[in-house]
């Protein structure tokens, strides 16, 4: 079980200013966000063992931990037994009806000989209509046996289905007692430790995916106007004290209705402007950390 959440800090200021470096000035400014994905234990029981630590990095179906199975393990090994002990009462009808074929065929041997023998006057019609009888309720008694066998075993097959079904939702528990890790990333926080005893939804740790990061910045409607989703932009964060660093970037979303600027602008009569929020789409080169400045710089339609 996991929860998706956007893992990112507060807005640094919103204000014009001129960038160092070329002195361009910033068309949007804002803080780096990463997708985090909170995985959460899908069974109860003690936690085994949970391999993983803050800043690890996960590959996506990794195994990264157990809780107990015990006592799941244990009630598939009982209905198992269930299982096995129907199949031994599952009837056979070829015992039984191979013992009235043989029967039936001795009583056909001595019709066809009694019939011969009618033609010899050496026998009589109800002899003959005797044997033809006996034939008769030997095929019948035949078809009952097959039929009752069947009933029966019909029965049994139908006690069997359910216990199947169970069997199928214990081994289902089992797997959700493994803690497999959903997607490749980086453990952001690590919540439980083994030998804890936890629950369903009891939250274990947190990964988010680092390689691409998000930058939500924000503007003002006349520099948006010129602006679509898809477009490349110029992305700048700081690289030491007076220089800066350039990151290619694709806008992926634009709000589309404005909101006051968020309050940790500077001055007061900023605070009140409107202004719109867009994300843009950055692969990270291993220096960009969540909650980091940055500013965006649109590219003109001419360039």
């Amino acid at each position: 079980m996991y929860t998706k959440s956007l893992q990112g800090l507060s807005l640094f200021g919103l204000v014009l200013l001129c960038s160092c470096g070329n002195g361009e000035i910033a068309d949007a400014y804002g803080n780096f966000e990463a997708t985090s994905v909170t995985i959460s234990a899908m069974g109860n029981g003690e936690l085994v063992f949970l391999n993983v630590e803050e800043g690890q990095k996960l590959n996506a179906d990794q195994k990264v931990g157990l809780i107990d199975t015990a006592q799941i393990h244990l009630e598939k090994i009982r209905l198992m037994a269930q299982l096995q002990a129907l199949d031994l009462k599952l009837q056979e009808a070829a015992p039984e009806v191979a013992i009235l074929v043989r029967d039936k065929s001795n009583l056909i041997r001595e019709r066809d000989r009694t019939e011969r023998l009618l033609e010899e006057k050496a026998a009589t019609q109800q002899q003959l209509d005797d044997y033809n009888g006996k034939i008769d309720l030997v095929e019948q008694r035949i078809n009952s046996t097959k039929r009752n066998i069947t009933i029966a075993n019909r029965g049994i097959l139908a006690e069997r289905k359910p216990l199947e079904a169970q069997i199928a939702l214990v081994q289902k528990q089992i797997q959700d007692h493994k803690v497999l890790n959903p997607i490749s990333g980086t453990v952001l926080t690590k919540f439980a430790e083994a030998h804890e005893l936890v629950g369903t939804g009891t939250p274990l740790y947190k990964v988010a995916n680092l390689d691409e990061m998000k930058l939500r910045a924000y503007t003002s409607a006349t520099l948006l106007q010129d602006v679509r989703i898809q477009d490349e932009v110029v992305v700048r964060v700081d690289e030491g004290e007076d220089d800066f660093k350039q990151l290619n970037g694709i806008i992926s979303w634009i709000a589309s209705e404005a909101e006051f600027t968020p309050k940790t602008i500077q001055t007061k009569e900023e605070r009140v402007n409107l202004v719109y929020a867009l994300d843009v789409k950055v692969k990270n080169d291993g220096t960009l950390k969540i909650g980091m400045p940055g500013e965006v710089i649109f590219k003109k339609k001419n360039e």
